[in-house]
């Protein structure tokens, strides 16, 4: 087993990782590989809605490190995950306006890590992620946040656009960023707040993008043309805590 990246390899203990209720992030399984302790392996995967990839030896190989995994290797995260009700909660536990973030598809570890440590300072009462085409709570994530794991809730969910539709119920309404949206400081971002973060490459997908209610850009004065992800997090998570604080 890779501690430092959460790497769980061999059927026995990747089954025993499943039935022990092991928050798995991402399943690897040898491509045309369907024997019995396998299917079985799978069927606990389904359980969870646990992204599943079949990838060819050599990415199963380079993966293990020893060898050893007959066929089957699991990212299991470095924390354990939240649900979306445990930030609402913890918003009403403190008498504030929920504020959440929440990241299309971003990547990068750094750049999630970099955002837990921006909600937890910021007063977020938590992050939402999505299940597929995201990093979720590695080892790296968790050196990146500086120890704000450990404060901010993080919840991953299966359709991001279904969560906000949701959370719209609770009162909430959403801004997500993108440079060609209204300047942040023309937008009332008080209230109950959901700030939605695209991904590295091509920012909030355009079914997410519908989904929110204002799109809010930072100001630009420079010669390239986009911030890097979890500074743009930053910039407009500031801009709401200072409109919160009335200044």
């Amino acid at each position: 087993m890779k501690s430092e990246e959460n790497i769980i390899e061999g059927r026995n203990a990747v089954l025993e990782a499943f039935r022990a209720k092991k928050p798995i992030d991402r399943l690897y399984v040898l491509e045309g590989c369907k024997d019995g302790p396998v299917m079985s392996i799978l069927r606990e995967a389904k359980k969870t809605d646990t992204v599943v990839q079949y990838v060819q030896k050599d990415r199963l190989d380079h993966l293990s490190g020893t060898g050893s995994h007959q066929g089957v290797i699991a990212q299991a995260a470095a924390y354990e995950y939240a649900e979306v009700d445990d930030m609402l909660e913890n918003a009403r536990r403190k008498n504030e306006q929920p504020f959440l973030i929440l990241l299309d598809e971003v990547e990068d570890p750094h750049n999630l890590g970099a955002i837990i440590r921006t909600a937890n300072l910021a007063g977020a009462h938590g992050v939402i992620i999505p299940k597929r085409r995201a990093v979720g709570l590695t080892a790296a994530v968790a050196r990146a946040s500086a120890g704000a794991v450990n404060y901010v809730p993080v919840a991953k969910v299966t359709n991001l656009a279904k969560t906000i539709e949701e959370l719209k119920k609770e009162g909430l309404w959403f801004v997500c960023a993108d440079m060609n949206g209204t300047l942040m400081y023309d937008l009332d971002l008080k209230g109950p707040v959901g700030l939605v973060v695209g991904s590295e490459g091509s920012g909030v997908s355009r079914l997410v993008r519908e989904k929110c209610d204002y799109v809010a850009a930072a100001p630009m004065r420079g010669d390239i043309g986009s911030l890097n992800v979890s500074v743009a997090a930053g910039v407009l998570a500031y801009e709401i805590v200072r409109q919160r604080l009335g200044r």
